[in-house]
């Protein structure tokens, strides 16, 4: 599980925007670019709705699995943002970038490019100015995500200046924030609430491929790995792979693992994804002189995967070490690797 902080999508894209010329905002570079990063973002944004609903029953902490990607304006710079607000039709501070295909939101009417005005009994504020944050965006999906799981959603937007309510009905989805960071490394981390992956992962790998990644990530929020970790004074960082630390990161790699196969099977995922992600000439690439002890090798990862499809194909999926997310690490990781 990786803990640094890295630049999200929506920073990089403040500076990538702010340097370059903004002469209209139907301009068709900066169309291409916008339309580029809501692509981008509804790619993992569909993955992880499918995961989170799916796998709802395996989390102890649910949200309201609605199917909408928000975005705020003041995340971007002050310089693009009239174009990036007539580009997506900002009406006001919050709008919608787009919503999952079948998914709750799409079922009841939302559309991309809806301003929103209100979600449930949380009313959005006015548009501020100054510098680009996520304060607002966090906040809102902070909000949101507390209120009842199941219950009906009455939505206020607005859609081409029009006012316009619709009533949301949505799933229970596993309470976690997916963001996507422009990159081209290959980094992937969890902290509990949110899940980072970034867009290199895109870049190499299919997008099947890419939710093994995804699910991996969301097993460490399930299992409550990070403050698991900090429960028994891990060192994060550079001192993740040395003495006893590399043993309780190794053992919370190999557990997110061996979960993922489950949450893959569970969304209905191709059977031997995880296997096959594992084989993958990057995958295997980058398991070897430069990757960190806390991480195991791909070989156990690939023994690890192999065994839970073979598990999964004659019993079905299970729900492997969630009943001991409250109990310390041990980092007994051995055990968890199938001997040849």
């Amino acid at each position: 599980m990786r803990c640094v902080f890295r630049l999200s999508r929506l920073f990089l894209f403040v500076l990538m925007v702010a340097l370059a010329p903004i002469a209209s905002a139907r301009d068709a570079g900066d169309a291409a670019l916008f339309e580029g990063f809501r692509a981008a973002d509804m790619r993992l944004a569909t993955t992880g709705f499918r995961l989170s609903t799916a796998n709802a029953a395996l989390c102890d902490r649910e949200e309201p699995g609605h199917g909408i990607q928000i975005h705020t304006l003041d995340q971007y710079a002050p310089r693009p943002r009239p174009a990036v607000a007539a580009h997506f039709g900002f009406a006001g501070a919050v709008a919608v970038e787009g919503v999952v295909a079948g998914g709750p939101a799409e079922q009841a009417g939302v559309r991309a490019d809806d301003t929103i005005v209100k979600f449930g009994t949380i009313a959005v504020a006015p548009q501020g100015e100054g510098a680009p944050s996520t304060d607002r965006l966090v906040a809102l999906w902070t909000a949101v995500a507390a209120l009842p799981p199941a219950a009906p959603i009455r939505v206020e937007l607005l859609r081409n200046g029009t006012p316009l309510t619709l009533t949301i009905r949505p799933v229970p989805a596993c309470r976690t924030r997916y963001e996507l960071a422009i990159t081209a490394a290959l980094e992937a981390s969890a902290n509990g609430d949110l899940v980072r992956i970034s867009s290199g992962y895109y870049d190499r790998f299919d997008v099947d491929l890419v939710a093994v990644v995804i699910a991996h990530e969301l097993a460490h929020n399930i299992l409550r790995h990070r403050e698991r970790l900090k429960a028994v004074g891990a060192e994060f960082g550079f001192l993740s792979g040395f003495g006893r630390n590399a043993d309780y990161f190794r053992q919370a790699e190999l557990q997110a693992d061996i979960l993922a196969v489950h949450l893959l099977a569970r969304a209905g995922y191709p059977a031997d994804l995880a296997s096959r992600f594992r084989q993958h000439p990057v995958a295997k690439a980058r398991s070897g002189i430069f990757q960190s002890p806390s991480h195991p090798h791909w070989r156990d990862r690939l023994r690890v995967a192999l065994a839970e499809e073979a598990r999964i194909a004659a019993d079905g999926p299970g729900a492997p070490f969630v009943a001991e997310r409250d109990s310390p690490l041990t980092g007994d990781w051995r055990p968890l690797v199938p001997k040849d």
